[in-house]
């Protein structure tokens, strides 16, 4: 006699091992999708830099990337939030390393630079801000993005050096162009620093950091999102970049990296291991040996 097929297994443990799996499936689901993208956390690091002369030491400066204003539970109302957070913040300046707005992403609403860009004057009129342009930013018209940033005071550089002077600290930063959209040049964006006072320079794409010159005591860079997913054992399945510039801190050849995991999201709605960051970065100098 033949068997009815039974796909609900009849050993009492078994359907608890299933049940428990579906249940952490639904809640890791439901983490990824509503609740990791709806947060915003604010780390701190502290950095200790090749070139970096004693009037910069202790030198605040904060980072967001790819904020993606526009991808769900990203609009407005959360980059009013963020803008609170980096006025009331301590650091000195705020780096903004690309992807402002947003191509598509899966249940993500379009907004252009001109209307998120106001919302960024409460900062600017609080400290500096310095900003690169990202891949986004280009595919919806690079030149119009730049102009409404720079309509509500953020300083744009692309393949441009500036000195500024934050506090008693004589810093130069250098803005290069993103790596896949824009005609980036490296040489030209450090041309004009003519004298030894410490480099910041300021990139969307890490992909850019072995042709960074070692003149530059730390670069920054966005982009990857830290790949949105990092799951345990595993990693980044999906990452925009080098593996090794998933995100965070990194020294390669005497250069050193940091890698804004950003805000938003693209592609997919997900945040999974990698919350919204705000980086508050602490700059000093790296001890020096005594011979």
């Amino acid at each position: 006699m033949r068997r009815d097929w039974r796909p609900w297994p009849r050993q009492q443990w078994l359907q608890r091992v299933l049940v428990t799996l579906v249940l952490c499936a639904v809640a890791c689901l439901a983490w990824g999708f509503f609740w990791e993208p709806r947060q915003l956390i604010q780390r701190d690091y502290e950095f200790a830099l090749p070139h970096w002369s004693s009037e910069c030491e202790g030198l605040r400066v904060d980072v967001v990337a790819d904020l993606h204003t526009g991808s769900p539970h990203n609009g407005l109302d959360k980059l009013d939030d963020i803008v609170a957070k980096l006025a009331e913040s301590d650091a000195q300046a705020v780096l903004m390393a690309g992807d402002y707005v947003i191509l598509s992403v899966l249940g993500g609403t379009y907004i252009s630079a001109d209307q998120m860009a106001p919302h960024l004057r409460p900062l600017t009129a609080r400290k500096p801000v310095y900003a690169v342009l990202g891949n986004h930013d280009w595919w919806k018209d690079g030149h119009k993005v730049r102009a409404a940033l720079e309509a509500a005071g953020v300083i744009v550089l692309e393949d441009q050096a500036v000195q500024t002077r934050l506090g008693n600290c004589r810093v130069w930063m250098v803005g290069i162009g993103d790596k896949w959209e824009s005609p980036h040049d490296i040489g030209k964006a450090f041309a004009d620093v003519d004298d030894n006072a410490p480099v910041i320079a300021l990139t969307h794409n890490p992909d850019l950091f072995p042709d960074i010159p070692a003149r530059a005591s730390l670069t920054i860079a966005g982009h990857t999102h830290g790949g949105q997913v990092k799951l345990p054992w595993i990693g980044t399945p999906v990452l925009p970049a080098d593996q090794r510039y998933a995100g965070g801190y990194l020294i390669e050849h005497g250069k050193h990296l940091f890698v804004s995991t950003g805000i938003g999201t693209s592609i997919l709605p997900v945040r999974f291991g990698v919350p919204p960051e705000i980086s508050r970065l602490r700059l000093k100098a790296a001890s020096r040996s005594v011979p």
